[in-house]
């Protein structure tokens, strides 16, 4: 049997949000498969997907750029070490001008990004190491992604860490905004269940399926209990199935059909999301957490 950590029982806590001893069990059983370990706890505990995608452990800013036609933009994502470097002004003014080459230019390759002159006749590369001279910190321009539309766009900024575009036909601008502030908030993986891959669908039915075999349930009625599990999984995960935030009452699909507008496509870009952070040595962690409640 393989020998299980206190590291590894200490991710798969943050991976499913269960307590220590469930974890250890899952791990002990799974001879220290995490993914089988996580499925295992899943099945068990009818846990829904992991809580991976919301642990935010990288520092840093997301820069934004839309041109004035509104047919043109990009984000980036530029981290740095501490959020006390992120809360600069100089770094969020960097990815915002890094933003921009990649709207106007065209570019989403990272290396043929570095090798572009900015505005200060300097490239990509040299002002980004002017930077990590001047904050004393490591910064890299982590991702980016571009959006060109015959429609028009729409952003949306929750503080520096989280930012959203969104594609989109419709004239009604406040609609755009809206839509991109749900995103930002309700955090969809993708427009429409059509845009669901299959092997994510085909995960999700086998482990609802195993859920539902506990139940004891004749297989007629498991079906149709795993039928409606992954239903209720599509309507979480697409924006269109998700209920608008300003109004629960209807579905983002129904508020678009209201406006005669539709959504092409989005980014959404939270700092550090799965990027994890060094941590402190688990044992001393629990040792710490257990002296503050004494």
């Amino acid at each position: 049997m393989a020998a299980i950590s206190a590291s590894m029982v200490k991710e798969l806590r943050e991976l499913t949000g269960l307590g220590m001893m469930e974890c250890k069990k899952a791990l002990q059983e799974t001879d220290g498969d995490m993914k089988a370990a996580e499925d295992l706890l899943r099945i068990k505990s009818g846990a829904k997907a992991n809580k991976a995608a919301g642990r935010i452990a990288a520092e840093g800013v997301v820069g934004v750029f839309i041109a004035a036609d509104k047919q043109c933009g990009a984000l980036v994502e530029v981290n740095c070490e501490t959020d006390f470097v992120a809360k600069n002004e100089d770094l969020l003014s960097f990815a915002n001008n890094v933003a921009e080459l990649v709207a106007t230019k065209n570019l989403t390759d990272l290396e043929a990004l570095n090798a572009v002159t900015l505005l200060n006749d300097e490239t990509v590369e040299e002002t980004r190491k002017a930077l990590v001279m001047k904050l004393g910190e490591n910064i890299t321009i982590r991702r980016c992604g571009r959006h060109a539309t015959e429609g028009q766009l729409a952003a949306y900024l929750h503080g520096t860490k989280i930012g959203v575009m969104v594609d989109y036909t419709g004239s009604d601008e406040t609609l755009g905004k809206d839509i991109a502030m749900h995103i930002a908030a309700s955090k969809p993986i993708c427009v429409s269940k059509e845009q669901v891959a299959a092997d994510v669908l085909d995960h999700e039915r086998q482990i609802f399926s195993a859920q539902a075999a506990e139940s004891g349930k004749p297989a007629n009625i498991i079906e149709k209990m795993v039928e409606g599990r992954i239903a209720k999984y599509l309507a979480e995960i697409t924006l269109l199935g998700q209920p608008f935030v300003k109004d629960p009452d209807q579905t983002v699909e129904k508020l678009l059909a209201k406006k005669s507008a539709k959504v092409n496509d989005f980014t959404l870009f939270v700092v550090g999301e799965g990027i994890e952070k060094k941590s402190e040595n688990f044992a001393d962690e629990v040792k710490a957490q257990m002296g503050q409640t004494k």
